[in-house]
């Protein structure tokens, strides 16, 4: 037999065993209250016990360990469309369920779980505080119309891009309103690199890292430094073009488990950033308005 028929003969399997892990590892990472099921006292599964996910899943409980035993058995891409949403996966796990098992998702734009109409609502009546939801990756997955402004014009960008870590090495304005920006952007390589060491084969955390290696000399040079660190200054200083400098206090609210997304706000931590918070808010509602306007 050639390699290239071994390669073939074995890449089923190897995708049954790489979709059985990453199941068990979603499966496990999901609080029981997450998902509206009660903890119980005899618990001793991490996250939720198998048959708990068959029953959000409507699956059966048996076809459900079979796929984390990585058996060969055929999965319609409806029963993953139906897991994707049991455990709250978000779009790029999402689309990494549906390549291992080699299916076509029906709904590839489906939005994170997570961000819920009462998240959205929450985003809005922060205002004028900036504040977004964000994943471990820095992916920001919603975001209120301060937040979108604070930075860079972030409806602007596409999807894929609204990532604090790609905007912090590839974006000028972003990288512009940074106050301390060279010290700001090591520690958030640090805290990335910190945060990847549970995600170090999850293609998601991979592709990241490679577009920011091949875009950014900047990012190659302090990556290499192989620093680490959780935690950082909670004060942050920006420069925003609109209103001037803005000293915010950066305040992290976990939605999961502390490797899940994360509501994170900034708070003016004087008068003045306040008032230009508040200046922010009007600058970017006459902005939308303008926009509506001019559609119409």
């Amino acid at each position: 037999m050639t390699a290239t028929m071994t390669a073939t003969v074995q890449e089923p399997d190897i995708r049954r065993h790489e979709l059985a892990g990453f199941l068990r590892s979603r499966r496990e990472r999901i609080m029981p209250e997450q998902v509206g099921l009660v903890r119980g006292s005899r618990r001793r599964t991490p996250g939720l016990r198998r048959e708990e996910v068959a029953q959000l899943s409507a699956v059966g409980v048996t076809w459900y360990t079979w796929l984390e035993q990585a058996r060969p058995i055929q999965v319609s891409a409806q029963v993953l469309d139906a897991l994707a949403r049991a455990l709250l996966l978000d779009r790029s796990e999402r689309s990494h369920l549906f390549a291992l098992a080699g299916a076509v998702d029906p709904a590839p734009g489906t939005p994170c779980p997570h961000i819920t109409p009462a998240v959205r609502q929450m985003l809005e009546r922060l205002e004028p505080f900036p504040s977004c939801v964000q994943n471990s990756r820095y992916d920001i997955l919603a975001y209120n119309r301060t937040y979108g402004t604070l930075m860079c014009d972030l409806d602007a960008l596409p999807p894929e891009d609204r990532n604090c870590m790609w905007l912090a090495f590839t974006n000028e304005e972003w990288r512009s309103s940074l106050g301390n920006r060279e010290e700001t952007i090591r520690m958030m390589a640090a805290k990335f690199r910190a945060a990847m060491a549970e995600h170090l084969a999850e293609p998601a955390w991979k592709t990241l890292l490679g577009r920011l290696r091949s875009a950014s000399p900047e990012f190659r040079e302090i990556w290499e430094r192989h620093e680490v660190i959780g935690t950082g200054d909670r004060t942050k200083r920006f420069l925003n073009a609109r209103v001037g400098q803005l000293n915010l206090e950066h305040t992290n609210l976990w939605l999961g488990p502390s490797s899940g997304p994360r509501l994170v706000s900034y708070v003016p931590v004087d008068d003045e950033s306040r008032l230009r918070l508040e200046q922010l808010q009007a600058s970017a509602k006459a902005s939308a308005s303008a926009l509506v306007s001019a559609d119409v």
